[in-house]
């Protein structure tokens, strides 16, 4: 019996927890999949067979799947639970080119925490920009042990660099529409959202996610200052995915909640109403 639970879903990817209570050593009815896909395991063990060639997959090696690709699965050790990683065609050429794949990939601790990371990111509310970086560099840190060659995502820095990031400033602070996600506004400014995402440490010194967090925190204490009442009201404008989102935020960048922010700038103001 197969189970998931989508954690994140979004045009360019999507992940999911996918649980298997199967037990059984015969190889199931093959199957054909039209998404990349990176398969690591959380617990358990299983046998994937592609192409021919068979594979014993536990939490210390994952899988890569292809589009177009026949594959089979057995379950010989009983169940198991893994984090399944699909992406567009177009997402994964971004980061590794059209050079092909290794079908497995040996999951060493540094790629085993940043597993990790992307799960607990997924539980963050903040999908669109925290979670597809883990993502972007997850998939990059695959790329690169599986991909021979050079790739996309191992391109040296750009001299374009910096006056990526800076229209990727103006875009966030004007608050263009597609600045809403980091794969929109990778498109907007003509980049992969790899590119983007790496552009914007080498220039400022912080991810985008974190630079965006600074900019709507901003706009966030302004309102504050000015009196807002409704905490509610005041996360759905700033594009959080709720009241809770907006407080951990804050806690987290300024120690605070947003109460307290209020209180410490404007001392007399009303109280606040979720």
């Amino acid at each position: 019996m197969l189970s998931a639970e989508p954690l994140a879903v979004r045009p360019d990817f999507e992940i999911s927890a996918v649980a298997c209570r199967s037990d059984h050593t015969r190889w199931s009815t093959p199957e054909v999949r039209a998404d990349h896909r990176l398969v690591l395991v959380r617990r358990g063990r299983f046998r994937r067979r592609a192409a021919g060639v068979a594979a014993d997959l536990d939490p210390s090696l994952a899988y890569l799947g292809a589009p177009g690709e026949e594959e089979g699965f057995a379950h010989p050790a009983g169940g198991d639970h893994c984090t399944s990683i699909s992406v567009t065609p177009a997402l994964w050429r971004s980061l590794a080119g059209s050079r092909p794949t290794a079908r497995t990939v040996y999951v060493d601790p540094t790629l085993d925490l940043a597993h990790r990371r992307l799960l607990v990111t997924a539980r963050s509310g903040d999908v669109d920009y925290a979670l597809a970086e883990e993502l972007l560099a997850l998939l990059a840190t695959a790329v690169e042990r599986t991909v021979p060659g050079p790739t996309p995502s191992g391109a040296p820095p750009s001299a374009r660099d910096r006056s990526l990031v800076a229209a990727a400033r103006e875009a966030i602070a004007t608050e263009h529409p597609a600045s809403a996600t980091l794969f929109s506004l990778a498109d907007l400014l003509g980049a992969s959202p790899y590119r983007l995402s790496r552009a914007f440490p080498r220039e400022l010194g912080v991810s985008v996610t974190h630079y965006r967090h600074r900019v709507r925190i901003g706009l966030a204490l302004d309102r504050l200052e000015a009196g807002e009442t409704s905490l509610s009201a005041l996360a759905a404008d700033l594009g959080y995915a709720d009241q809770a989102h907006l407080t951990r935020t804050l806690r987290r960048h300024l120690g605070h909640t947003p109460t307290a922010l209020r209180r410490l700038l404007a001392p007399e103001g009303a109280g606040l109403v979720g």
